[in-house]
Protein backbone atom coordinates (compact mmCIF):
# COMPACT_ATOMS: atom_id res chain seq x y z
CA UNK A 1 0.00 0.00 0.00
CA UNK A 2 1.47 3.41 -0.94
CA UNK A 3 2.03 5.86 1.88
CA UNK A 4 -0.98 8.18 2.28
CA UNK A 5 -0.71 11.93 2.14
CA UNK A 6 -1.50 13.68 5.40
CA UNK A 7 -3.14 16.88 6.52
CA UNK A 8 -1.73 18.01 9.87
CA UNK A 9 -3.73 20.40 12.05
CA UNK A 10 -1.77 22.55 14.51
CA UNK A 11 -3.75 24.91 16.76
CA UNK A 12 -1.85 27.93 18.09
CA UNK A 13 -3.37 29.85 20.98
CA UNK A 14 -3.23 33.63 21.17
CA UNK A 15 0.37 34.23 22.16
CA UNK A 16 -0.44 36.33 25.22
CA UNK A 17 -2.17 33.35 26.82
CA UNK A 18 -0.12 30.48 25.39
CA UNK A 19 2.24 28.27 27.43
CA UNK A 20 1.54 30.04 30.72
CA UNK A 21 3.80 27.75 32.74
CA UNK A 22 6.76 28.93 30.66
CA UNK A 23 6.21 32.57 31.53
CA UNK A 24 9.52 34.06 32.67
CA UNK A 25 11.50 30.98 31.62
CA UNK A 26 13.99 32.99 29.56
CA UNK A 27 15.27 36.18 31.14
CA UNK A 28 15.09 39.10 28.73
CA UNK A 29 12.85 37.28 26.25
CA UNK A 30 9.20 38.27 25.86
CA UNK A 31 6.86 35.41 26.67
CA UNK A 32 5.00 35.87 23.38
CA UNK A 33 8.29 35.61 21.51
CA UNK A 34 9.09 32.28 23.14
CA UNK A 35 5.60 30.89 22.51
CA UNK A 36 5.82 31.86 18.85
CA UNK A 37 9.29 30.32 18.52
CA UNK A 38 7.99 26.98 19.82
CA UNK A 39 5.15 27.03 17.32
CA UNK A 40 7.39 28.17 14.47
CA UNK A 41 9.89 25.36 14.98
CA UNK A 42 7.05 22.85 15.24
CA UNK A 43 5.36 24.00 12.05
CA UNK A 44 8.67 24.22 10.21
CA UNK A 45 9.38 20.58 11.03
CA UNK A 46 5.91 19.51 9.89
CA UNK A 47 6.28 21.38 6.61
CA UNK A 48 9.59 19.56 6.06
CA UNK A 49 7.97 16.14 6.60
CA UNK A 50 7.60 14.40 3.21
CA UNK A 51 4.43 12.59 4.28
CA UNK A 52 2.58 15.87 4.87
CA UNK A 53 0.65 17.48 2.03
CA UNK A 54 -0.96 20.32 3.97
CA UNK A 55 -0.42 22.04 7.31
CA UNK A 56 -3.42 23.86 8.77
CA UNK A 57 -2.69 26.29 11.58
CA UNK A 58 -5.80 27.22 13.54
CA UNK A 59 -5.24 30.50 15.30
CA UNK A 60 -6.81 33.78 16.28
CA UNK A 61 -3.45 35.47 16.81
CA UNK A 62 -2.51 37.87 14.02
CA UNK A 63 1.25 37.63 14.58
CA UNK A 64 1.21 33.83 14.66
CA UNK A 65 -0.92 33.83 11.51
CA UNK A 66 1.50 36.15 9.74
CA UNK A 67 4.66 34.25 10.68
CA UNK A 68 3.33 30.72 10.21
CA UNK A 69 1.47 31.59 7.03
CA UNK A 70 4.70 32.98 5.60
CA UNK A 71 6.35 29.62 6.31
CA UNK A 72 3.79 27.89 4.11
CA UNK A 73 1.04 26.80 6.50
CA UNK A 74 -2.58 27.48 5.61
CA UNK A 75 -4.15 29.68 8.26
CA UNK A 76 -7.62 28.84 9.54
CA UNK A 77 -9.28 31.38 11.87
CA UNK A 78 -10.03 29.86 15.25
CA UNK A 79 -13.66 28.79 15.82
CA UNK A 80 -16.07 30.59 18.16
CA UNK A 81 -15.91 27.66 20.58
CA UNK A 82 -12.83 28.09 22.72
CA UNK A 83 -10.35 25.34 23.42
CA UNK A 84 -7.87 22.98 21.85
CA UNK A 85 -10.28 20.22 20.86
CA UNK A 86 -12.75 22.47 18.99
CA UNK A 87 -9.75 23.98 17.18
CA UNK A 88 -8.59 20.53 16.06
CA UNK A 89 -12.07 19.59 14.84
CA UNK A 90 -12.48 22.94 13.09
CA UNK A 91 -9.16 22.58 11.29
CA UNK A 92 -9.73 18.98 10.26
CA UNK A 93 -13.08 19.92 8.72
CA UNK A 94 -11.32 22.46 6.51
CA UNK A 95 -8.77 20.12 4.98
CA UNK A 96 -8.50 20.60 1.22
CA UNK A 97 -8.80 16.84 0.66
CA UNK A 98 -10.80 14.19 2.46
CA UNK A 99 -8.05 11.88 3.67
CA UNK A 100 -5.73 11.09 6.51
CA UNK A 101 -5.68 13.73 9.23
CA UNK A 102 -3.35 14.25 12.17
CA UNK A 103 -3.71 16.57 15.15
CA UNK A 104 -0.39 17.83 16.49
CA UNK A 105 0.41 20.11 19.42
CA UNK A 106 2.33 23.32 18.70
CA UNK A 107 4.97 22.96 21.43
CA UNK A 108 7.46 20.52 19.90
CA UNK A 109 10.53 22.69 19.20
CA UNK A 110 12.91 19.72 18.90
CA UNK A 111 10.68 17.82 16.44
CA UNK A 112 12.50 16.05 13.61
CA UNK A 113 10.55 15.57 10.36
CA UNK A 114 11.83 12.00 10.09
CA UNK A 115 10.27 11.05 13.43
CA UNK A 116 6.94 12.56 12.46
CA UNK A 117 7.08 10.68 9.15
CA UNK A 118 7.80 7.41 10.98
CA UNK A 119 4.86 7.95 13.34
CA UNK A 120 2.47 8.75 10.49
CA UNK A 121 3.69 5.73 8.55
CA UNK A 122 3.15 3.53 11.61
CA UNK A 123 -0.40 4.83 11.97
CA UNK A 124 -1.15 4.00 8.35
CA UNK A 125 0.43 0.54 8.55
CA UNK A 126 -1.55 -0.35 11.66
CA UNK A 127 -4.69 0.73 9.83
CA UNK A 128 -4.52 -2.50 7.84
CA UNK A 129 -5.77 -4.16 11.03
CA UNK A 130 -8.86 -1.95 10.95
CA UNK A 131 -9.50 1.81 10.61
CA UNK A 132 -9.07 3.32 14.06
CA UNK A 133 -7.54 6.44 15.54
CA UNK A 134 -3.97 6.23 16.80
CA UNK A 135 -2.10 8.49 19.17
CA UNK A 136 1.40 9.19 20.45
CA UNK A 137 1.73 10.01 24.14
CA UNK A 138 4.10 12.69 25.40
CA UNK A 139 7.38 11.89 27.17
CA UNK A 140 5.78 11.47 30.64
CA UNK A 141 3.14 9.20 29.11
CA UNK A 142 0.05 11.02 30.38
CA UNK A 143 -0.50 13.61 27.65
CA UNK A 144 -0.86 13.38 23.87
CA UNK A 145 1.26 15.04 21.20
CA UNK A 146 -0.18 13.40 18.07
CA UNK A 147 -3.58 11.94 17.17
CA UNK A 148 -4.26 10.41 13.76
CA UNK A 149 -7.41 9.39 11.95
CA UNK A 150 -7.94 7.54 8.65
CA UNK A 151 -10.37 8.92 6.06
CA UNK A 152 -13.36 6.93 7.32
CA UNK A 153 -12.98 7.82 11.01
CA UNK A 154 -13.70 11.12 12.79
CA UNK A 155 -10.71 12.69 14.56
CA UNK A 156 -12.59 13.02 17.89
CA UNK A 157 -9.74 14.67 19.84
CA UNK A 158 -9.54 14.40 23.63
CA UNK A 159 -6.55 16.65 24.35
CA UNK A 160 -6.21 18.08 27.84
CA UNK A 161 -5.41 16.68 31.27
CA UNK A 162 -4.62 12.94 31.18
CA UNK A 163 -5.36 12.90 27.46
CA UNK A 164 -3.51 9.63 26.81
CA UNK A 165 -6.00 7.83 29.06
CA UNK A 166 -8.89 9.81 27.56
CA UNK A 167 -7.86 8.87 24.03
CA UNK A 168 -7.50 5.22 25.02
CA UNK A 169 -10.93 5.24 26.64
CA UNK A 170 -12.42 6.73 23.47
CA UNK A 171 -11.12 3.82 21.37
CA UNK A 172 -7.87 5.27 20.04
CA UNK A 173 -4.84 3.01 20.19
CA UNK A 174 -1.32 4.06 21.22
CA UNK A 175 1.72 4.03 18.96
CA UNK A 176 4.56 2.96 21.21
CA UNK A 177 7.84 3.50 19.34
CA UNK A 178 10.42 5.86 20.85
CA UNK A 179 10.36 9.07 18.75
CA UNK A 180 11.93 11.25 21.47
CA UNK A 181 11.68 14.55 19.59
CA UNK A 182 8.02 13.95 18.79
CA UNK A 183 7.18 13.07 22.38
CA UNK A 184 9.05 16.04 23.88
CA UNK A 185 6.43 18.73 24.27
CA UNK A 186 7.37 21.84 26.24
CA UNK A 187 5.13 23.04 29.05
CA UNK A 188 7.69 23.98 31.72
CA UNK A 189 11.25 25.32 31.95
CA UNK A 190 12.43 21.78 32.72
CA UNK A 191 10.78 20.57 29.52
CA UNK A 192 12.61 23.28 27.59
CA UNK A 193 15.93 22.08 29.01
CA UNK A 194 15.07 18.50 28.02
CA UNK A 195 14.17 19.62 24.51
CA UNK A 196 17.46 21.49 24.24
CA UNK A 197 19.33 18.25 24.96
CA UNK A 198 17.57 16.69 21.96
CA UNK A 199 18.38 19.70 19.78
CA UNK A 200 16.08 22.65 19.34
CA UNK A 201 14.84 24.14 16.10
CA UNK A 202 16.63 27.30 15.10
CA UNK A 203 14.06 29.82 16.36
CA UNK A 204 13.86 28.43 19.89
CA UNK A 205 17.59 27.72 19.91
CA UNK A 206 18.33 31.36 19.10
CA UNK A 207 16.27 32.48 22.10
CA UNK A 208 17.95 30.03 24.47
CA UNK A 209 21.38 31.19 23.29
CA UNK A 210 20.34 34.76 24.02
CA UNK A 211 19.18 33.62 27.47
CA UNK A 212 22.52 31.94 28.16
CA UNK A 213 24.35 35.04 27.04
CA UNK A 214 22.57 37.13 29.67
CA UNK A 215 24.23 35.03 32.40
CA UNK A 216 20.96 34.03 34.05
Amino acid sequence: MPDPNWTVVVPVKRLTGAKSRLRGALTGVRHETLALALATDTVHAVLDCPAVTEVLVVTGDSEAARVLGRLGARIVPEPPAAGLNPAFVHGAARSAAAGWVAALTADLPALRPTELAEALRAAAEHDQDGPVRRFVADAPGTGTVLLTAPPTVALDPRFGADSAAAHTASGARPLTAGWPTLRRDVDTPADLVAAAVLGLGRHTAALTRRYAATGS
